[in-house]
């Protein structure tokens, strides 16, 4: 009666997963065979929780990601960096302090913390760095410096953007670059009514505008161009006329544009500032030799918050500038190289490691923003495969957020474009990890490749 009980059972699984591939094929071809997908390519890969798999059309073949691409990069930086890694932004000086002067510079400097100056997280928003900063200055007896301010921005390379991003993506929020000092995540907001500049949501220091924007349509269609170490900044396209839209941009020297203010902040405290401010990488353009920062004299110590949180919002709501500090904190913590090519080289590496194949992962960059990305559908439910069976899996899911149709997974949009990649368990508490992309689909593919995942409800 046992083993009857054990054929029948298994009989069952079998036809049920018969049953889900038939329909999973059906809808995928009646995808592929409609007029919109006739140049289109498609990757799709689906398994059960034991890897074993349900669904494939084309899982081999590598196609652009978009932002599916930080699952990769963020699975890494969890079991490499640990979850509870943090960033460490200092200040420090230099010279002597006599009777309250401090007859030298103050200096401040960080390995990179992306999230400085952040709006996202409560007790490490800008006032609050603000405070700390005051405050360790006023305990160290500072009541007036002699000398200069200056922002040692020299943790990571000179090379802000990584190679193969699109130009029209560069001077945009979500094109912000990486820097040894990062400030409010690199990004600005300017509301804008038609093509007039009503507000900025902070003063953007030493920065000429060039304002090509037309007053049309209904929808924001702007685009703004900025470019790293630039003082000039572009904007065109098309506003709606008669109302206020608000645009966000990428800043074009984050380090310059904290140490503008920190310099604001000492004057309305009533600390007496004769220097300038200054970041290495200028003291560099102007032929001069950089001052580092000194590894004593040290008056503040500041945290970011842990890496699982700062996974949490990459996920979350995508944000490409943490994809590329991640990429760049590998290179530099694995190969002791802060290049991007080095870490993207370490990333491939890392999910070679892992059992991927390397032909199914070639990674341009760690946030998808480039089109230069090419990974398959299997590689991606292989990554989350094995994510799942890490300790440090609860912090990675958090981040994964739920889509129009109910079901949680991460979502890649870009330019003929359109991806998704997670877990779902079924209303029969079936258990499946799954991938798909495709490229080249005339419109935005959302509607369509949910459709098709709904069969896994």
């Amino acid at each position: 009666m046992k083993k009857t009980f054990a054929i029948l059972t298994l009989s069952s699984q079998i036809i049920f997963a018969q049953n889900i591939a038939q329909k999973l094929d059906e809808v995928t071809k009646k995808l592929m065979n409609s007029s919109t997908a006739v140049s289109s390519n498609l990757s799709f890969y689906v398994s059960d929780e034991g890897g074993n798999l349900v669904y494939e059309f084309q899982g081999n073949k590598g196609l652009s990601t978009a932002s599916t691409q930080k699952i990769f990069t963020a699975a890494a930086a969890l079991e490499v960096l640990g979850k509870n890694y943090t960033y460490i932004t200092t200040s420090a000086y230099s010279g002597t302090i006599s009777n309250g002067n401090l007859n030298g510079n103050l200096f401040v400097t960080s390995n990179g913390d992306p999230t400085l100056g952040s709006w996202r997280y409560e007790g490490y928003k800008p006032e609050n760095f603000k405070q700390k900063l005051l405050d360790a200055i006023k305990k160290s007896g500072i009541k007036k410096i002699s000398g200069d301010l200056i922002i040692d921005d020299t943790y990571f390379d000179h090379q802000t953007i990584p190679g193969g991003w699109p130009f029209d993506d560069f001077g945009n929020y979500y094109g912000a670059g990486v820097w040894g000092v990062n400030w409010r995540e690199n990004q600005f907001d300017i509301n804008i009514n038609g093509t007039d500049f009503k507000s900025f949501s902070y003063p953007l220091v030493g920065i000429k505008w060039l304002n090509d924007l037309k007053a049309a349509g209904n929808s924001d269609q702007s685009l703004i161009f900025t470019s790293p170490y630039s003082d000039v900044a572009l904007i065109n396209g098309s506003l709606p006329a008669g109302k206020v839209t608000t645009v966000s941009g990428s800043v074009p020297n984050p380090p310059m544009q904290l140490g503008a203010e920190i310099q604001k902040w000492l004057n309305d405290s009533g600390v007496e500032f004769f220097g300038k401010v200054i970041t290495n990488s200028q003291l560099e353009l102007d032929g001069k030799k950089v001052l580092d920062t000194p590894k004593k004299n040290i008056i503040l110590t500041y945290e970011s918050p842990t890496l699982d949180k700062i996974v949490y919002w990459f996920l979350r709501k995508s944000v490409n500038l943490y994809g590329e500090n991640l990429i760049k904190t590998l290179g530099k913590e694995k190969k002791g190289n802060p290049s991007f090519k080095s870490g993207v080289s370490y990333l491939k590496e890392f999910w070679k490691s892992k059992g991927i194949n390397p032909n199914m992962i070639n990674f341009a960059d760690g946030s998808g923003l480039s089109p230069q990305n090419y990974v398959s559908a299997k590689a991606e439910v292989q990554a989350l495969l094995y994510a799942k069976k890490q300790p440090w899996f609860e912090s990675y899911y958090d981040g994964f957020p739920t889509q129009d149709n109910g079901m949680k997974m991460k979502s890649g949009t870009m330019r003929d474009t359109k991806s998704y990649a997670g877990y779902h368990t079924s209303k029969d508490g079936k258990k499946y990890v799954y991938s798909i992309i495709i490229n080249n689909y005339e419109g935005s593919g959302s509607t369509e490749l949910q459709k098709i995942l709904n069969v896994l409800k």
